[in-house]
């Protein structure tokens, strides 16, 4: 499917876009309705961006390919009633299909080197509805971890509030169980040997507020979207 027939249909295009101007003024702030809990810290490595003030784009897949994608994350304020946070900074990043990082590489953690790409890397800045959006492919795995992205958010000084990590819905039917069978687009691993949310080393606690949404299908793509609530 072309990315602009994507977009459109999971009505991206209109949330990306202004995300490249400036907010309007006279927008309302959005509220969160719950507990407003704040939303789990969990460790950033062992494969952090090393410079992510160089990676300011909405499109992070460079030459990565697999099933399309797209994450909407919302920052919300705790100290102002979770209130939408805008003007945060956003970074995330998240390993290819065949669970590899750029940037990193050629050591027994990981053996083939990417120590001079920065695919699927990226930042963005909070809108006025506290939010951030980015064009990628499906996250893929590697042993001893679910599918997850990491995301690491600053406030406008560039001032550290939260590192912490998305994880995705599992089961038959999730876009986890359907991606991971798509050997069409490349995901040659299936779920033979994949780690469960419950079994893997930074969820098992619980993911009570680090699950996201997932909706979509092979043929349109998926699409992710999650609220995280920090302290600013």
């Amino acid at each position: 499917m072309e990315r602009k027939e994507f977009l459109k249909r999971l009505g991206m295009t209109s949330m990306i876009l202004p995300l490249l101007n400036a907010c309007s003024k006279d927008d309302d702030p959005i509220t969160t309705s719950g507990d407003c809990t704040i939303t789990s810290s969990e460790t950033a490595g062992p494969f952090p961006t090393k410079d992510p003030s160089s990676l300011v784009m909405v499109d992070i897949t460079s030459d990565r390919t697999g099933v399309d994608f797209t994450v909407k994350i919302t920052i919300q304020n705790k100290n102002n009633n979770c209130a939408a946070l805008e003007g945060a900074i956003v970074d995330i990043w998240h390993c290819d299909k065949d669970g590899y990082y750029s940037e990193y590489g050629g050591t027994s953690m990981q053996t083939v080197n990417y120590t001079t790409a920065h695919f699927l890397r990226g930042r963005q800045v909070t809108n006025g509805d506290g939010e951030v959006g980015f064009i990628s492919i499906f996250p893929g795995w590697y042993q001893g971890r679910a599918t997850h992205i990491h995301v690491h958010i600053y406030d406008a000084s560039g001032n550290s509030l939260l590192v912490t990590q998305i994880a995705f819905p599992e089961g038959a039917s999730s876009a986890v169980s359907l991606v991971n069978a798509s050997t069409a687009n490349g995901y040659i691993k299936g779920m033979s040997g994949y780690t469960n949310n419950a079994s893997d080393n930074v969820f098992s606690d619980s993911t009570d507020n680090e699950l996201g949404t997932v909706p979509g299908s092979i043929a349109d793509g998926f699409s992710l979207t999650h609220t995280i609530v920090v302290n600013a």
